[in-house]
């Protein structure tokens, strides 16, 4: 597969235009996302709906498969058990589904949205787009399956920051997609930069893991109020067929 290249810092580490792009893309998403979704003539209820589609066929035909494969290559370690990474998911699902319940109850206890908790649920997911960007940046998928595999993760950002101005959207376009475009930031720079070891990189996978398949099957499965269901049918089914697609065309 060819890839454009060009070396950064004294010829040791080595940059992909792949890599620049995505990185520029997730940030103009994180920080335009609700001017993205409402100016355009596909109108919220079918974008949200087709984005939430493809969130969920990307959980099933990668994030799970992944997954086994890090749990498999952690077995070949010599660990006693043969779920260690299944746990640490079940982990990463629990705590955001606990910032999620948190959430609910303070907003319940204000006027007008969460009240300072807003500020707590925001560094949480600050947090989650670092780890999301660090795997996306620090994995050893190149070129078009980069890039391919990356455009599903762009469009849950962009339903998560959609999901955070619904709740609080003074506090949100004032200084809250800062803060999440800032984690999108840190973890490209830390994946490019100074990648962990695959041992301590299957162990935030699988944690991530476990929080995105909370966060898509919470947060982007559309409500029936909002649901456009063959809009958000023709995302999943038409994802699917893509990734395998390519799969199958390219060997990934």
């Amino acid at each position: 597969m060819n890839v454009c290249w060009f070396n950064i810092w004294r010829g040791e580490t080595i940059l992909r235009i792949d890599t620049v792009l995505l990185g520029i893309i997730y940030l103009i998403v994180q920080l335009f996302a609700n001017r993205i979704i409402s100016s355009s003539t596909v109108g919220r209820f079918k974008w949200l709906s087709f984005s939430g589609g493809v969130a969920v066929s990307y959980v099933f035909v990668y994030v799970m498969p992944s997954l086994h494969k890090e749990q498999e290559n952690f077995a070949k370690s010599g660990l006693t058990m043969d779920s260690e990474l299944y746990v640490l998911g079940l982990i990463g699902l629990l705590t955001y589904y606990g910032v999620h319940k948190a959430a609910e109850r303070a907003s319940r206890k204000h006027e007008k949205g969460e009240g300072t908790f807003f500020w707590i649920q925001i560094s949480f997911f600050a947090v989650y787009n670092m780890l999301i960007s660090y795997i996306i940046f620090a994995s050893d998928i190149e070129g078009v399956e980069a890039v391919f595999y990356g455009v599903a993760v762009g469009m849950h950002f962009m339903a998560v920051s959609h999901d955070m101005w619904r709740e609080d959207s003074v506090k949100y376009q004032k200084l809250g997609r800062y803060l999440l475009a800032l984690g999108i930031i840190i973890g490209w720079t830390i994946g490019v930069f100074a990648p962990m070891p695959p041992f301590a990189l299957g162990v935030v996978f699988a944690f991530i893991s476990g929080a995105m398949i909370m966060n898509v099957l919470k947060k982007e499965l559309p409500s029936e109020e909002n649901a456009h269901f063959r809009t958000f049918l023709g995302g999943a089914i038409g994802y699917t067929l893509l990734t395998l697609a390519l799969k199958w065309f390219f060997e990934w």
